[in-house]
């Protein structure tokens, strides 16, 4: 039998078919929302968790998983985020978007590739950069920013949201640049 992967932190998702996903994939110790709308006593419990033992957030790929991402970034500093690719979050029927429908590996991918947020944002990259590299405001910008956001392991992100997370885990401009240039190779080899 293949021995399991352990994972010291406890990892918060948004429900009981996460959490059971998880328990199939992994050895660790969950923590739920039970939905995006955070309860005090529920950020309370994650703080205690960050404090304790640290805590790594895991949510849906979504707008709701976004929602609740920030909750806890803004409510419990120092937390660290694992992001699931949107196809590999897919419902095989295709109604439904969410930890439960990926497959065992992609959610073990996901929490080898964990990101430690930074608590004393400076800024790495400038917002020109950004545009200059043609991932805001380009007319392939959205698609060039759900690439970066497999590539780097920071999960797909409209603009404002990929100056923030870039420099919220002190991505460099070397490693911005590098994935930029893997993602265009891509594109021209295909």
């Amino acid at each position: 039998m293949e021995e399991s992967m352990k994972i010291r932190e406890i990892i918060v998702v948004e429900g009981k078919s996460d959490t059971e996903k998880i328990k199939q994939a992994v050895d660790a110790d969950t923590l739920e929302t039970n939905g995006s709308e955070i309860s005090s006593e529920t950020l309370k419990r994650i703080q205690v968790a960050q404090e304790r033992r640290g805590v790594i957030v895991f949510t849906d790929p979504d707008y709701p998983g976004e929602r609740i991402r920030k909750i806890i970034s803004s409510s419990v500093p120092g937390v660290k985020h694992a992001f699931l690719m949107k196809k590999d979050a897919k419902a095989k029927n295709g109604k439904g978007l969410g930890i439960e429908h990926a497959p065992i590996e992609a959610v073990r991918e996901a929490l080898s590739s964990v990101r430690e947020e930074m608590p004393d944002e400076k800024e790495t990259i400038p917002w020109e950069v950004l545009v200059g590299l043609q991932l805001i405001g380009g007319g392939n910008a959205r698609n060039l920013r759900e690439q970066l956001g497999n590539v780097l392991n920071i999960g797909y992100m409209n603009g404002k949201q990929l100056y923030k997370r870039l420099n919220m885990f002190q991505i460099t401009l070397e490693e911005l640049e590098q994935a930029v240039h893997q993602i265009k190779e891509g594109e021209t080899n295909e």
